[in-house]
């Protein structure tokens, strides 16, 4: 069901009902293509462009389908988080929980904006791969960093199910 990953995805990355926008050139805005995998369930595989601004506290995630069409939005502020998508709207208390009604998964949406800068997010301990890959382990997840020179960060969380989150990255400018 493209929906349900559609609302992970953006959740992955934020969701809002109507916080201020993130300010112009100030903002800072990560895109390029995004694809999340579940294993053991096809329905929970997407593909998509994505804009994201702001950050894990208030922001916004636009996903765009192949042709540039908007096939979803989130929108995020303190307290809460909404995904407009097919005509609809759902509200959630927070990212977390956004995710969680979407995936049926924690999903630690406030690392995943550090990830997709290629370090690891602040807030909790972190520890270099114990395969020997470039990237770090973090919450339950393998950030692997090899390619990211390339614009390329890959992020999954081995406890089943198993998650993949590819995203290449647009260089800024």
């Amino acid at each position: 069901m493209p929906g349900v990953v559609t609302v992970w995805l953006l959740a992955l990355l934020s969701g809002c009902a109507t916080p201020p926008q993130p300010a112009g050139p100030a903002a800072d805005t990560l895109s390029g293509r995004l694809s999340v995998r579940v294993d053991g369930q096809p329905e929970r595989a997407i593909s998509a462009s994505f804009d994201l601004s702001g950050s894990a506290r208030e922001g916004e995630l636009l996903l765009s389908g192949p042709l540039g069409t908007s096939a979803a939005r989130a929108r995020w502020s303190p307290g809460q988080a909404v995904l407009s998508a097919g005509g609809s709207e759902s509200r959630h208390a927070d990212l977390d929980a956004l995710a969680a009604a979407a995936l049926g998964e924690a999903v630690p949406i406030g690392a995943l904006f550090d990830w997709l800068r290629g370090r690891p997010w602040p807030a909790v301990p972190s520890a270099a791969r114990s395969d020997g890959v470039v990237g770090f382990e973090q919450l339950g997840w393998q950030v692997n960093l090899a390619r990211r020179a390339e614009g390329w960060i890959e992020a999954v969380r081995l406890a089943p199910p198993v998650i993949t989150v590819r995203a290449r990255v647009e260089p800024p400018g």
